[in-house]
């Protein structure tokens, strides 16, 4: 199970080399990943290595140079497994069926392609600002570090871009 290094590398990892202990962590990393491979669904997998990694971490000081390392880390390895045997169990999952409807994005992608189009008959200034801060929600002081402008200027920009915005809609809409 282990290799025969583990047990050099988890004496020189309690002794305080750094090198071993990072080395060690990454091979019983792969070994964990192929250990609950086999015994978990791939959903669960990363995060059992990442569980059994980390008891590793908090538990090295109760590791015995004495005795295999191999054997100590299979042992905290089963318990994380059954941990997450358990877990399912209290967890049962729902198949899914496979007619789910499934929201069409076409009016969204519609009215962004809108926006844009829109945005991008206003000045570059005016269009960047609200941009930045009506439709990703950044402060007026962030799009002005952004920007280079002025706060002062970003409010003015951001009142004659949407005016200017207002009146091209309202002028399609009586167009059309």
């Amino acid at each position: 199970m282990a290799e025969p290094d583990w047990d050099r590398m988890m004496q020189a990892a309690q002794a305080g080399d750094a090198d071993s202990y990072r080395r060690l962590l990454g091979e019983v990393g792969a070994w964990l990943r192929r250990y609950y491979h086999r015994r978990l669904p791939p959903a669960m997998v990363d995060d059992a290595v990442q569980d059994t990694l980390l008891a590793v971490h908090e538990k090295r000081h109760t590791y015995d140079p004495a005795r295999p390392f191999g054997a100590w880390l299979g042992a905290i390895a089963r318990y994380k497994w059954i941990d997450r045997l358990r877990a399912m169990k209290s967890h049962p999952s729902v198949e899914l069926d496979e007619n789910l409807p499934v929201p069409g994005h076409e009016e969204a992608v519609s009215s962004a392609v809108s926006l844009e189009r829109l945005l991008a008959e206003l000045k570059p200034a005016q269009a960047d600002v609200i941009r930045l801060v009506k439709l990703q929600g950044f402060s007026i002081m962030e799009a002005s570090h952004r920007t280079g402008q002025t706060m002062s200027l970003v409010k003015v920009n951001i009142h004659r871009g949407l005016a200017r915005l207002s009146a091209m809609i309202r002028s399609r809409n009586d167009a059309g």
